[in-house]
């Protein structure tokens, strides 16, 4: 039978299990917000989080005299303990939760305080000795530390999306590089354009990665902004004027990260400027992969009846009736992970508008949007160049074919005959099915050498001087 130990809260008693490291505040929000089943401890970043705010605020309070070494030593080696990935289990609230977070706050308050209890050498639930509201929330309120800690979280998510993405970057780069001398049609409206080769088109791809790295990189400088020390509405009220300055100082050292105070904390504690401008970099990287994800599809439609010109490694059987078809299922994968941030986006949109007066009591769900975007843009990158980009491979006659009978082609002659001579080139081309070449020649309108210049594949991808 399991065993319990009673444990009292403004509504009464109840049993909390011996065994648990969490108290009654969590075992009440665990029971009421049973929403999407995936706890906080399914986000390790969060949880580092909250454990790195705990530990820096106790060294805070002990520097101005308010804890105890001993309290202190206590705390310390239990948030050590967290963030190092032990007992992340026992942070079992729901990640969709009402109360602004507060649950979230008293989780890591409740298991920070009871595992310092037994390094203290008590039992879990004396709070007597050391209490999570008293010692390890001294100074604290949800409405700081919830924020800061989704702050830091974003900024651990940051860093790893980036890597990969760096990752996806230079799956393309290779191939840019491979796929540099092989010519093909450019396309655009999906109809025949201009000459390219498929280093340039693999080339324009890892640019567009790029960039959204860079952008990520300027979303980071403002999520680094927290408003630690405002307590519960901005103001700072149970804190020491030291507190902040210290607890920050504190924080940069343990998370490595250059953190800041707000310049207004009554700003900064219902403000969620900051998490609509991180989704809305998450949207823009989620559009760009899914139109990169579009792109290689269609350049590896058929193999008979489609554009044919590149080789998506096959992954797995397509047809459960149709022998031999092989689909796109890792770009079909990451475009489903563009849909869901898209999704995500308009939740965190939402929420940050519907905060009120001096705090916003949605930033659960922004956590919980925020969070899955990163997750799976994170893993999506890493699938879409390991499982594809990297096994990409080119079919060469099919593109020359297409640019030889091209009459787009007949671009290339606007300056030496122009435009409106090549017009009528391009039009009997297209209707009596020769080729560029060959209507010039049969009309005599350039020297054969002089075509063969024009129509050079060096010249037809870059500028020059005619």
């Amino acid at each position: 039978m399991t065993e319990y130990r009673v444990e009292h809260d403004l509504l009464g008693e109840r049993n909390v299990p011996a065994d648990a490291y969490y108290g009654v505040h969590t075992l009440r929000a665990k029971e009421n917000f049973q929403i999407s089943g995936v706890s906080i401890s399914k986000f390790p970043y969060l949880i580092s989080a909250l454990a790195s705010i705990k530990q820096a605020a106790a060294e805070a309070n002990y520097q101005l005299g308010l804890l105890s070494k001993e309290r202190r030593d206590a705390i310390e080696s239990a948030c050590i303990e967290i963030r190092e990935g032990r007992l992340h289990d026992q942070f079992v609230v729901d990640i969709i939760q009402g109360g602004a977070g507060t649950s979230t706050n008293m989780n890591a308050n409740e298991v920070i305080c009871n595992r310092a209890l037994e390094i203290l050498g008590h039992e879990r639930g004396q709070y007597d000795f050391l209490h999570p509201n008293e010692h390890v929330n001294l100074a604290q309120s949800t409405n700081d530390v919830y924020p800061t800690a989704l702050r830091i979280a974003t900024s651990f998510a940051i860093e790893h999306l980036i890597e990969a993405m760096g990752r996806l970057h230079d799956a393309f780069e290779e191939k840019a590089v491979e796929f540099a001398g092989l010519l093909k049609l450019g396309r655009t409206q999906l109809q025949d354009a201009v000459p390219m080769t498929l280093g340039l088109e693999f080339s324009a791809f890892a640019t567009m990665v790029e960039e959204d790295m860079a952008r990520l990189k300027e979303a980071d400088a403002l999520i680094r902004e927290i408003n630690l020390g405002a307590t519960a509405i901005g103001t700072g009220i149970n804190s020491h004027p030291e507190y902040a300055g210290r607890a920050v100082e504190t924080l940069k050292r343990i998370t490595g990260i250059d953190l800041s105070i707000a310049p207004n904390l009554i700003e900064a504690t219902q403000d969620c400027g900051a998490f609509v401008q991180i989704s809305g970099v998450l949207k823009r990287i989620a559009v760009k992969l899914s139109k990169t994800c579009n792109d290689l599809r269609l350049l590896a439609s058929g193999p008979r009846a489609g554009f044919g010109e590149i080789n998506l490694p096959p992954m797995q059987a397509g047809s459960s009736i149709m022998p031999g078809k092989v689909n796109p299922v890792i770009p079909e994968v990451v475009n489903q992970v563009a849909f869901e941030v898209f999704g995500n986006d308009i939740t965190v949109t939402f929420a940050a508008e519907a905060g009120q007066l001096q705090l916003n009591a949605f930033e659960p769900i922004i956590a919980a949007s925020l969070f899955r975007s990163f997750n799976h843009l994170t893993a999506a990158s890493v699938t879409l160049a390991d499982k594809c980009v990297k096994g990409i491979t080119a079919n060469p006659e099919r593109m020359r074919e297409a640019v030889e009978r091209s009459t787009s082609l007949a671009t290339a002659l606007n300056p030496y005959i122009g435009y409106k001579l090549a017009t009528s080139v391009a039009r009997e081309a297209h209707e009596t099915g020769a080729t560029v070449r060959q209507v010039v020649l049969s009309k005599q309108l350039m020297t054969s050498e002089k075509l063969d210049e024009a129509l050079r594949p060096d010249a037809l991808i870059k500028p020059r001087v005619y």
